[in-house]
Order: structure tokens, then C-alpha cells, then sequence
């Protein structure tokens, strides 16, 4: 198989940072320097980051991570690309580098979940007692997730511990699983988990899905769909032996892995939505975006407001004919 040109890394690291503003400042003159793009979260407690760059690039990025002994162990996961996978480059200083809503936040260099290579992760989701708790956002879980996981009634991951906490008697006698994309939110989560006192043990998938699905043993099986990620590329494959479409578009209920955002920005609600549909609904949630004061949509395709109504119009026909 060809080398591709270009490489995301993503990674983090819990460790701890003096200075989170003076870290990233100089760390965002390094990776302009070396023409890296990406995302890059800095606080007291560690860093995590999603970047992308050339092979050279990205070598030269860690290789210099490397060299800091507070970084020598990060453990990285490298997709090949065709090209960068970003449109800036952005190193922020943050409060929290994974935020979960705590009043007494969880430090997961003293408090963690029990580490779970690949193997031994698709092992143990298939042990009675088990259950298997997505620790992500709606959107990702919908996109994509491990069979017969848990989507807890959440939109953002700091619901998550008041979600967990109104289901807490469901999993006193379990076995907890949890995971999510790289492994960073499951690093608070399992350990808040302990903490609190829920189920029998708390085992996370270490690395995250993009550890699991590189795993040549295991092969990404067991998982249905495809993993969200927070880039141009919006998702990629998991599962290498079978591939079961999970996703449902937005308008239609019918298969879909394409994401969209919704038109009207100050919504920008993400819409798993076939681009046979993007046009028809005007790439919009509702009538409400359709209508609204700007819509990009509308804006890009130069209609009237007497054009939208009447789209509007079809559309309620179509929603009609299908009740």
C-alpha cells in the first residue's frame, strides 16, 4: 500500500504545566514554524491536541515533543492523509484541557479507570455483567459506536456525571466500560466513576477508538459505523472486517455517514444528511433556520425571501406525504 503524503497525530498527555500561556505561545511559533495545522489545547493538567501535517512535519513535531521529557510517552495515533486536514494552526491555553462539570475535578494522574489494551477491551464487552457506556457526544455516538453501547441522553460531555447519576442503581452490580475517540475523556470520566462508587470495576479502552481500530488483532470489530472526528475529514472507518451503517439522515430516517452543518450560523446544528437532501432542505434543522435572518444557504445560492417560502412550502408537502 502507497505512503500517503500527509499524516494527522493525535494525542495528549496528562502531566503537569507551570505556565500554560507561556507553553503556548512558544509552542505555536514552533509548529507555524515547521508548517504543522491543527488544534492544540494547553492547561495546567496537560495538553491535547489533533494535528496535521507532511511526514517530514509531522516527524519534526515528534521528535520535539520527544525531547521534553514531559512528553516522552505520549502515545500517538497517525492516520495517513491526502492532504492537511485543518485550515490554521491554533495552540490555546484552557482552564481544563477535557472539561467534565465537576465541582471537585478528577485528576486522572491520581484517579483512573483500569487501562484495557484492544484485545482485552473487545474481551471484556462480550462478558455477562458488562455494560459499555459511550463517554461522547450525541452526534459522535450516532455517526458510530461499539454494539450494544449505552448512548446516555446527552448532547455534551459534561452532562454526562448528572446523566450517570440519575441511572446510577442500573449499574451497581456491572462491569463499566467506557470509551471515547483518543481515550483523553475517559481518563476523567472512569476515574470520577471510581470515585463515585459505581459498578463492580471501571474499565477504559486505553488509547481510545483510534488505538482499537488500528489493533491487528482485533481489527476494529465489534464496532458499527464510523468514528467522528474533529476535523476536515468528519469521520473515518473503524471496523476492517465488517462495515454496518448505523448513521440515519436527518430529514429522512434513511442510512447516511455524511455530516453537515446546519446553514443558519447562529444554529450550525451537525445533520447527518445525504447530499441528494442538502439541497431540497435547504441545509437548514427546521423552518425556523430556513427563515432565518442569514442563511448561508441562501446567501450562496442568491434567493429571495419569496423562493424560500415556497421551498418551505415543498418541503412541508414532502414531511406531509411521508406522516
Amino acid at each position: 500500500m502507497t505512503q500517503k503524503d500527509y499524516r494527522v497525530l493525535l494525542y495528549y498527555k496528562y502531566v503537569t504545566i507551570e505556565d500554560p500561556e507561556a507553553f503556548a505561545e512558544a509552542h505555536l511559533a514552533f509548529c507555524k514554524e515547521i508548517g504543522l495545522l491543527g488544534r492544540i489545547l494547553v492547561g495546567h493538567e496537560g495538553i491535547n491536541g489533533t494535528v496535521s501535517g507532511t511526514i517530514a512535519q509531522t516527524d519534526a513535531y515528534m521528535n520535539h515533543m520527544k525531547a521534553d521529557p514531559r512528553f516522552s510517552d505520549i502515545m500517538w495515533k497517525i492516520d495517513e492523509v491526502e492532504g492537511h486536514t485543518f485550515k490554521k494552526m491554533h495552540v490555546r491555553p484552557r482552564h481544563e484541557i477535557v472539561h467534565l462539570g465537576l465541582e471537585q475535578d478528577i485528576n486522572p494522574l491520581e484517579m483512573t479507570g483500569d487501562y484495557l489494551a484492544p484485545k482485552e477491551f473487545m474481551a471484556q464487552m462480550q462478558e455477562e455483567d458488562t455494560v459499555i457506556i459511550d463517554a461522547r457526544n450525541d452526534y459522535e455516538y450516532d455517526l458510530g459506536h461499539f454494539k450494544g453501547a449505552i448512548r446516555p441522553d446527552i448532547e455534551t460531555f459534561r452532562e454526562l456525571p448528572a446523566w450517570m447519576e440519575e441511572h446510577k442503581e442500573e449499574f451497581a452490580d456491572k462491569k463499566i466500560l467506557t470509551y471515547c475517540t483518543g481515550g483523553i475523556r475517559c481518563e476523567k470520566f472512569s476515574g470520577w466513576l471510581k470515585r463515585e462508587g459505581y459498578g463492580k470495576s471501571v474499565g477504559q479502552l486505553h488509547g481510545g477508538i483510534a488505538t482499537y481500530a488500528k489493533d491487528p488483532e482485533v481489527k476494529g470489530q465489534l464496532w458499527n459505523g464510523q468514528m467522528f472526528v474533529f476535523d476536515r475529514r468528519r469521520s473515518v472507518p473503524i471496523n476492517q472486517v465488517e462495515h454496518v451503517i448505523v448513521g440515519k439522515d436527518y430529514f429522512t430516517g434513511e442510512p447516511s455517514e455524511r455530516y453537515i452543518n446546519c446553514a443558519n450560523p447562529e444554529c450550525h446544528k451537525l445533520m447527518l444528511c445525504e447530499e441528494k437532501h442538502e439541497n431540497f432542505y435547504m441545509r437548514s434543522c427546521s423552518d425556523d433556520c430556513r427563515r432565518a435572518e442569514r442563511n448561508f444557504f441562501v446567501e450562496e445560492n442568491d434567493w429571495t425571501k419569496k423562493q424560500v417560502e415556497q421551498q418551505i412550502a415543498k418541503i412541508a408537502e414532502v414531511q406531509k406525504s411521508n406522516c
